[in-house]
Formats: structure tokens, sequence, C-alpha cells
């Protein structure tokens, strides 16, 4: 049974320089590598020099192939969430026969709403496949047409049927049994959906942290809190302007909902406000060179926003880990995230506690983290959002007074 630790440390404590130490160190174990991004790879090859990690090639049979063939040699693997989300039940053999440990960086998604209409649902249940226990099962494994992605990610016990929708879990929980333990490096991980689905699975994981021993980090139960975090209040400006800041005053206002809404009005009047205001921000308010600015909304309602001397410093809503960023002084942040409903309702049907207001934050504070902040530079932000905005100023309060 596979031992799941969470290393629930926030940005800079240490995380990702623990588990270098941890697999230099380790003269037994076979270790997998999986972050999001490719700079981070190489700085674990860079890093474990005589663990002699490997990426998978695309070549050949492709990426895949490639991280099988690893496998099956029992060599360290370095790779991207992006190929982690295509292992196989193959995949999982081979995993369990090179006695492998799981060092995973962030949190992925591990689930997705499956684009598919009501109608191919009810047809596929019909001539098909089956539900069992919530999971699409095969039945017809002749077929081949239109529906074949459906048919691969069902063998891979990746589908879940709820209600007129399928919901697609991009990591099938027996993945991480294969392992003989896994590390997962996060922050406020009570937020996030993997969190859910763990628990939705009744999957065991331990809470353990970080700790500094002179410059020499190591997993512990002890909790190390940097001393950076007690002076970000002093370092984030957070732009109080009644005006700007008028748009986001109600609770669900810059949602992807929201900006739905007035996307398809003919005169779009809140979008074009909003751009007016990011446009003012940079070019009044803190008078942002475009090598400073870094910006971001939902990708689908970006050309509405994207304007003269910041567009091309649009960073995406969701990114993190990745240091390409940490030059970008003057910021925007203009969404206000929630959990996808379905989602949401689908994990309370077995009364999974769901943290709205902390995912939301979690979600802002990885975005802000790609910015100069990581440096320990001061920067400013623009957050429309009342209630994004309320919840980081409440966080930066908490954070200068105790530890959290």
């Amino acid at each position: 049974m596979c031992e799941i630790y969470v290393v629930d440390s926030i940005m800079g404590s240490g995380k990702t320089s623990a588990a270098i130490n941890k697999m230099n160190n380790d003269h037994e174990n076979n270790y997998i590598f999986i972050t999001p991004y490719l700079d981070e790879v190489e700085r674990i090859i860079d890093n474990c020099s005589e663990k002699h990690f490997v990426q998978p090639e695309h070549k050949g049979k492709g990426k895949l192939d490639s991280l099988h063939y690893l496998l099956g040699n029992k060599q360290n693997i370095a790779s991207t969430h992006a190929l982690f989300q295509h292992y196989t039940s193959y995949t999982k053999d081979l995993l369990v026969q090179g006695d492998y440990i799981l060092i995973l960086d962030e949190v992925c998604q591990v689930v997705e709403i499956v684009d598919l209409s009501k109608s191919d649902l009810t047809n596929i249940l019909e001539k098909h496949a089956h539900v069992e226990d919530n999971l699409l099962i095969w039945d017809d494994h002749d077929y081949k047409g239109r529906y074949d992605d459906i048919k691969t990610m069902a063998l891979n016990k990746s589908l879940v049927v709820f209600g007129d929708c399928l919901i697609m879990w991009n990591f099938p929980v027996d993945i991480f049994k294969s392992f003989k333990e896994a590390y997962i490096l996060t922050y406020m991980f009570k937020a996030q959906q993997q969190k859910y689905y763990y628990d939705f699975y009744n999957v065991q994981y331990e809470y353990i942290s970080v700790k500094n021993d002179n410059g020499i980090y190591s997993f512990s139960n002890e909790t190390n809190m940097p001393d950076y975090v007690y002076t970000l209040k002093d370092k984030i400006h957070i732009l109080e302007d009644d005006k700007l800041n008028s748009i986001g005053e109600d609770y669900y206002n810059l949602s992807s909902s929201w900006f739905d809404r007035d996307k398809n009005t003919r005169n779009k009047f809140l979008l074009k406000t909003l751009k007016k205001n990011i446009t003012n921000y940079f070019t009044n308010k803190i008078k942002s060179s475009s090598n400073e600015a870094m910006w971001t909304t939902f990708k689908d309602h970006k050309n509405y926003l994207s304007g003269k001397g910041y567009t091309k410093g649009f960073v995406s809503v969701n990114a993190r880990a990745t240091n390409e960023f940490r030059d970008k002084t003057n910021l925007a942040y203009c969404a206000n995230i929630f959990l996808n409903p379905i989602i949401k309702q689908f994990f309370q049907t077995k009364d999974i506690k769901i943290y709205e207001e902390m995912y939301a934050l979690s979600e802002l504070v990885q975005w802000v983290w790609r910015s100069a902040i990581r440096d320990e530079k001061e920067i400013n932000i623009y957050i429309p959002s009342s209630r994004m905005r309320d919840l980081l100023i409440d966080w930066l309060d908490k954070l200068s007074k105790e530890n959290i």
C-alpha cells in the first residue's frame, strides 16, 4: 500500500530542495519526479547528477512509449504533469515492478468535465458501456468509431458518470497506489481538488512539512516558516481605488459566468470598462513599462481585455511553479475564481467539505508567486474583484501576525 505524504508548506519554504536532498541520499529506491514545467525537470536533472534522471523523449512511438522503456529499465525519471495524465494500466504494472517513489511537484488538475453531449452519453450507455460504482465500464471491446477516445479513457478507469455529464479523472487512483511512497509538494492542500479526489476514494495521506537545518532542507513533522513571509504585507501593494475597483464590487463580479454574460451582449459595456481600467492602471496609476507588466483573466476572455502596453505580459490564470516571470513587478489579476459547480456537486455527493474561499485564495497566491515577489521584491497589483482582493488582504494580515 502506497504511503502518501502531503508536504503542505508555503512557497519558498524549501519543498523542492528537501525533495532533491531526499533523492540524493536514497541509494535504494527509484524515483519519478513530476512537475508542471520543463525548466523544473532540468533543475532536477542538474541537481541530482548521481541519480542520472532521464526525460522521456518524443520520438518513435511517442513519450509514453519512451516512458515505458525507461520504467522497464528501472531508471530515475523526471517528467511533466502532461505525460503523467496519460499513464495507463501498463504504466501501473511497470511502476509496481520498479519499486518507485513519486515526488509530485504541485497538485494537478485531477478532474475535468468531458465535452460530450447528453445524447452521446445516452447512446454510449445504451450500446457500448455501463456504469458501475460511478465508473463508466466499456463493454464493447471491438468498438471502433467516434467514441474511441471515450473508450480509451473508460478502459483506463478514468471516467465517472454524474447525472448527464462525464467527469474525467486525469489520474486514476490505481496509479497512485502503484508507488511505494508518494510526496505531494503543495500549499493549502485542504482546498485542492486532489484532496477531494483522495477523500472520494478514501485514500489515506499524512500531512508533513519542511525543516531547515542551517540551509539543509528535509521533510519533517516540524513546520518551517521562512522569515520573508512576515514582511510580505509591506511588499505587496494592492491598488485601493474606488473608481477602478467599483466594477468588481459584487461578490460574483468577474467570475467566469460574469464574463460570459457580458460577452454575449451586443455592446459588451462591462468588458470595455474593465479594459479601460486595466489600461488606466498600467499607464497612469503605476506608469508601468511593458516589460514590468503581468496580467491575467480567463483564457476565453483574454482578447476582450488585451491592450497597448501590457498585452504581452499575459500569464495564464492557473500558472504555477515557473521562474519565467520573476522580473514582473506590476500585476493585474482580473478574475474571480470558483470551483466548477458540477465538480463541486459531485464531491458533495459524498459529503466532502469544499473550501471554496481557500481554493480561490490558493489560485491567486500561486499566480502572484510567478512574479518578482518570489525574489522578495516589491510588487504592485490591481485586483478589481472585491472578493479576491479581500481574500489576499486577509491572508497577508494573518501572515504578518502568526504562523499559518
